[in-house]
Order: structure tokens, then sequence, then C-alpha cells
């Protein structure tokens, strides 16, 4: 059965935007796209809020079509349009590139997602997050620590009613940009 893996960068305070939703503190560097390219390469789809979707579509489309994003962004774009997407959203009407619009998170259609079949299913973005968290739907983390302190914005994680929960370290990498990787799966 596929994992829900939550993937996301943050500061080391622990957000993953500023207060004006401000990502320029990101060091996102070749080594590090390389990274995430190959990491995504292998996933069977995208999991994301209407606000991170259209952020990314407003870039992602057309970005191999401008020379100056050679390399691992260009790669990146061709690896966003083919993955099969599903945006969360009750406003959203429709949304193009291999895009599926969902209303609500309800559990037991997104257990009909992870038993699908293809890689594991990668959520982003704080707010759809929460939701999967609140519902117990996330299985794995993978945790980009960007050696930066900001002080304030929207904090990854909302607090944690019920107690603490238990997290397995399944690795750790740290890049030559100062970025660590953290990977952690629900025992």
């Amino acid at each position: 059965m596929r994992k829900i893996i939550l993937m996301s960068s943050v500061s080391l305070d622990g957000y993953i935007e500023g207060p004006e939703r401000q990502i320029d503190w990101h060091r996102v560097d070749e080594e590090l796209h390389r990274f995430f390219n190959d990491e995504l390469r292998a996933m069977g789809g995208f999991l994301s809020g209407r606000v991170t979707h259209e952020l990314m579509a407003d870039f992602w489309p057309t970005a191999d079509a401008d020379p100056a994003n050679a390399g691992p962004v260009a790669e990146f774009a061709g690896i966003w349009r083919s993955m099969p997407k599903y945006v969360y959203s009750r406003t959203l009407e429709r949304a193009d590139w291999n895009t599926t619009v969902v209303r609500d998170v309800v559990p037991e259609e997104v257990a009909a997602l992870k038993a699908g079949p293809g890689g594991d299913l990668v959520l982003s973005g704080a707010d759809l997050a929460a939701s999967f968290l609140r519902l117990d739907l996330v299985d794995a983390y993978r945790i980009y620590v960007h050696p930066v302190r900001i002080g304030r914005g929207k904090p990854l994680f909302p607090p944690v009613e019920g107690g603490p929960v238990p997290l397995r370290l399944e690795g750790t990498r740290a890049f030559g940009n100062g970025v660590v990787q953290l990977r952690y799966e629900r025992p």
C-alpha cells in the first residue's frame, strides 16, 4: 500500500513561510534540487491545497521553455506536469495538468488513493497537512530543515491534541548548502 508522505522545507524554527508568505529564505541549490527531483520522480502523485497548487501552476507548466531554467529546474517542470495531482479545494472549479480537484479530506477516499497503484503520495502545504494530521492520515515525513531562523510566519505543524505522536527516525542527509533532510515514519 502506498504511503502519504508529508514533504516540506522548514526554517530551523519550524516555519514554512514568513509572515508575508515569503519563501525567499529557502536554500535550494543544484544539489538539493536534483535530490528533490530524484525523490519526487518516484512518487505516485502530489497532494496539495489550492494555494500551493496555484503557486506551482503559475510557474512549472512552462518553466522548461525558458533557457534560464536549465538543469534540475527544467527537469522538475516535466516531473510536475506528468505527475498525477490531487488538489484539495472547495472553491477551485477545475485545474489542468493532470490534476483532480477534491473537495474535502475524507479518510475513506484517502484510503482508496493509498490502495491504488504506483508510488507513494507526497503531501505539501501547511493547511492541507494540518487536515491530514488531524485525521491521522500521514504515514511518513521528509522534512528539509534550512539553516535559517525567520522568527515568525506559518508553522508547519499545528498544535497536537491528545499528546505526543511517536515517530521512528529512518535517516538523515546533510547537503552542502547546510540543509538537512530528516526522514521519519510512523512505528
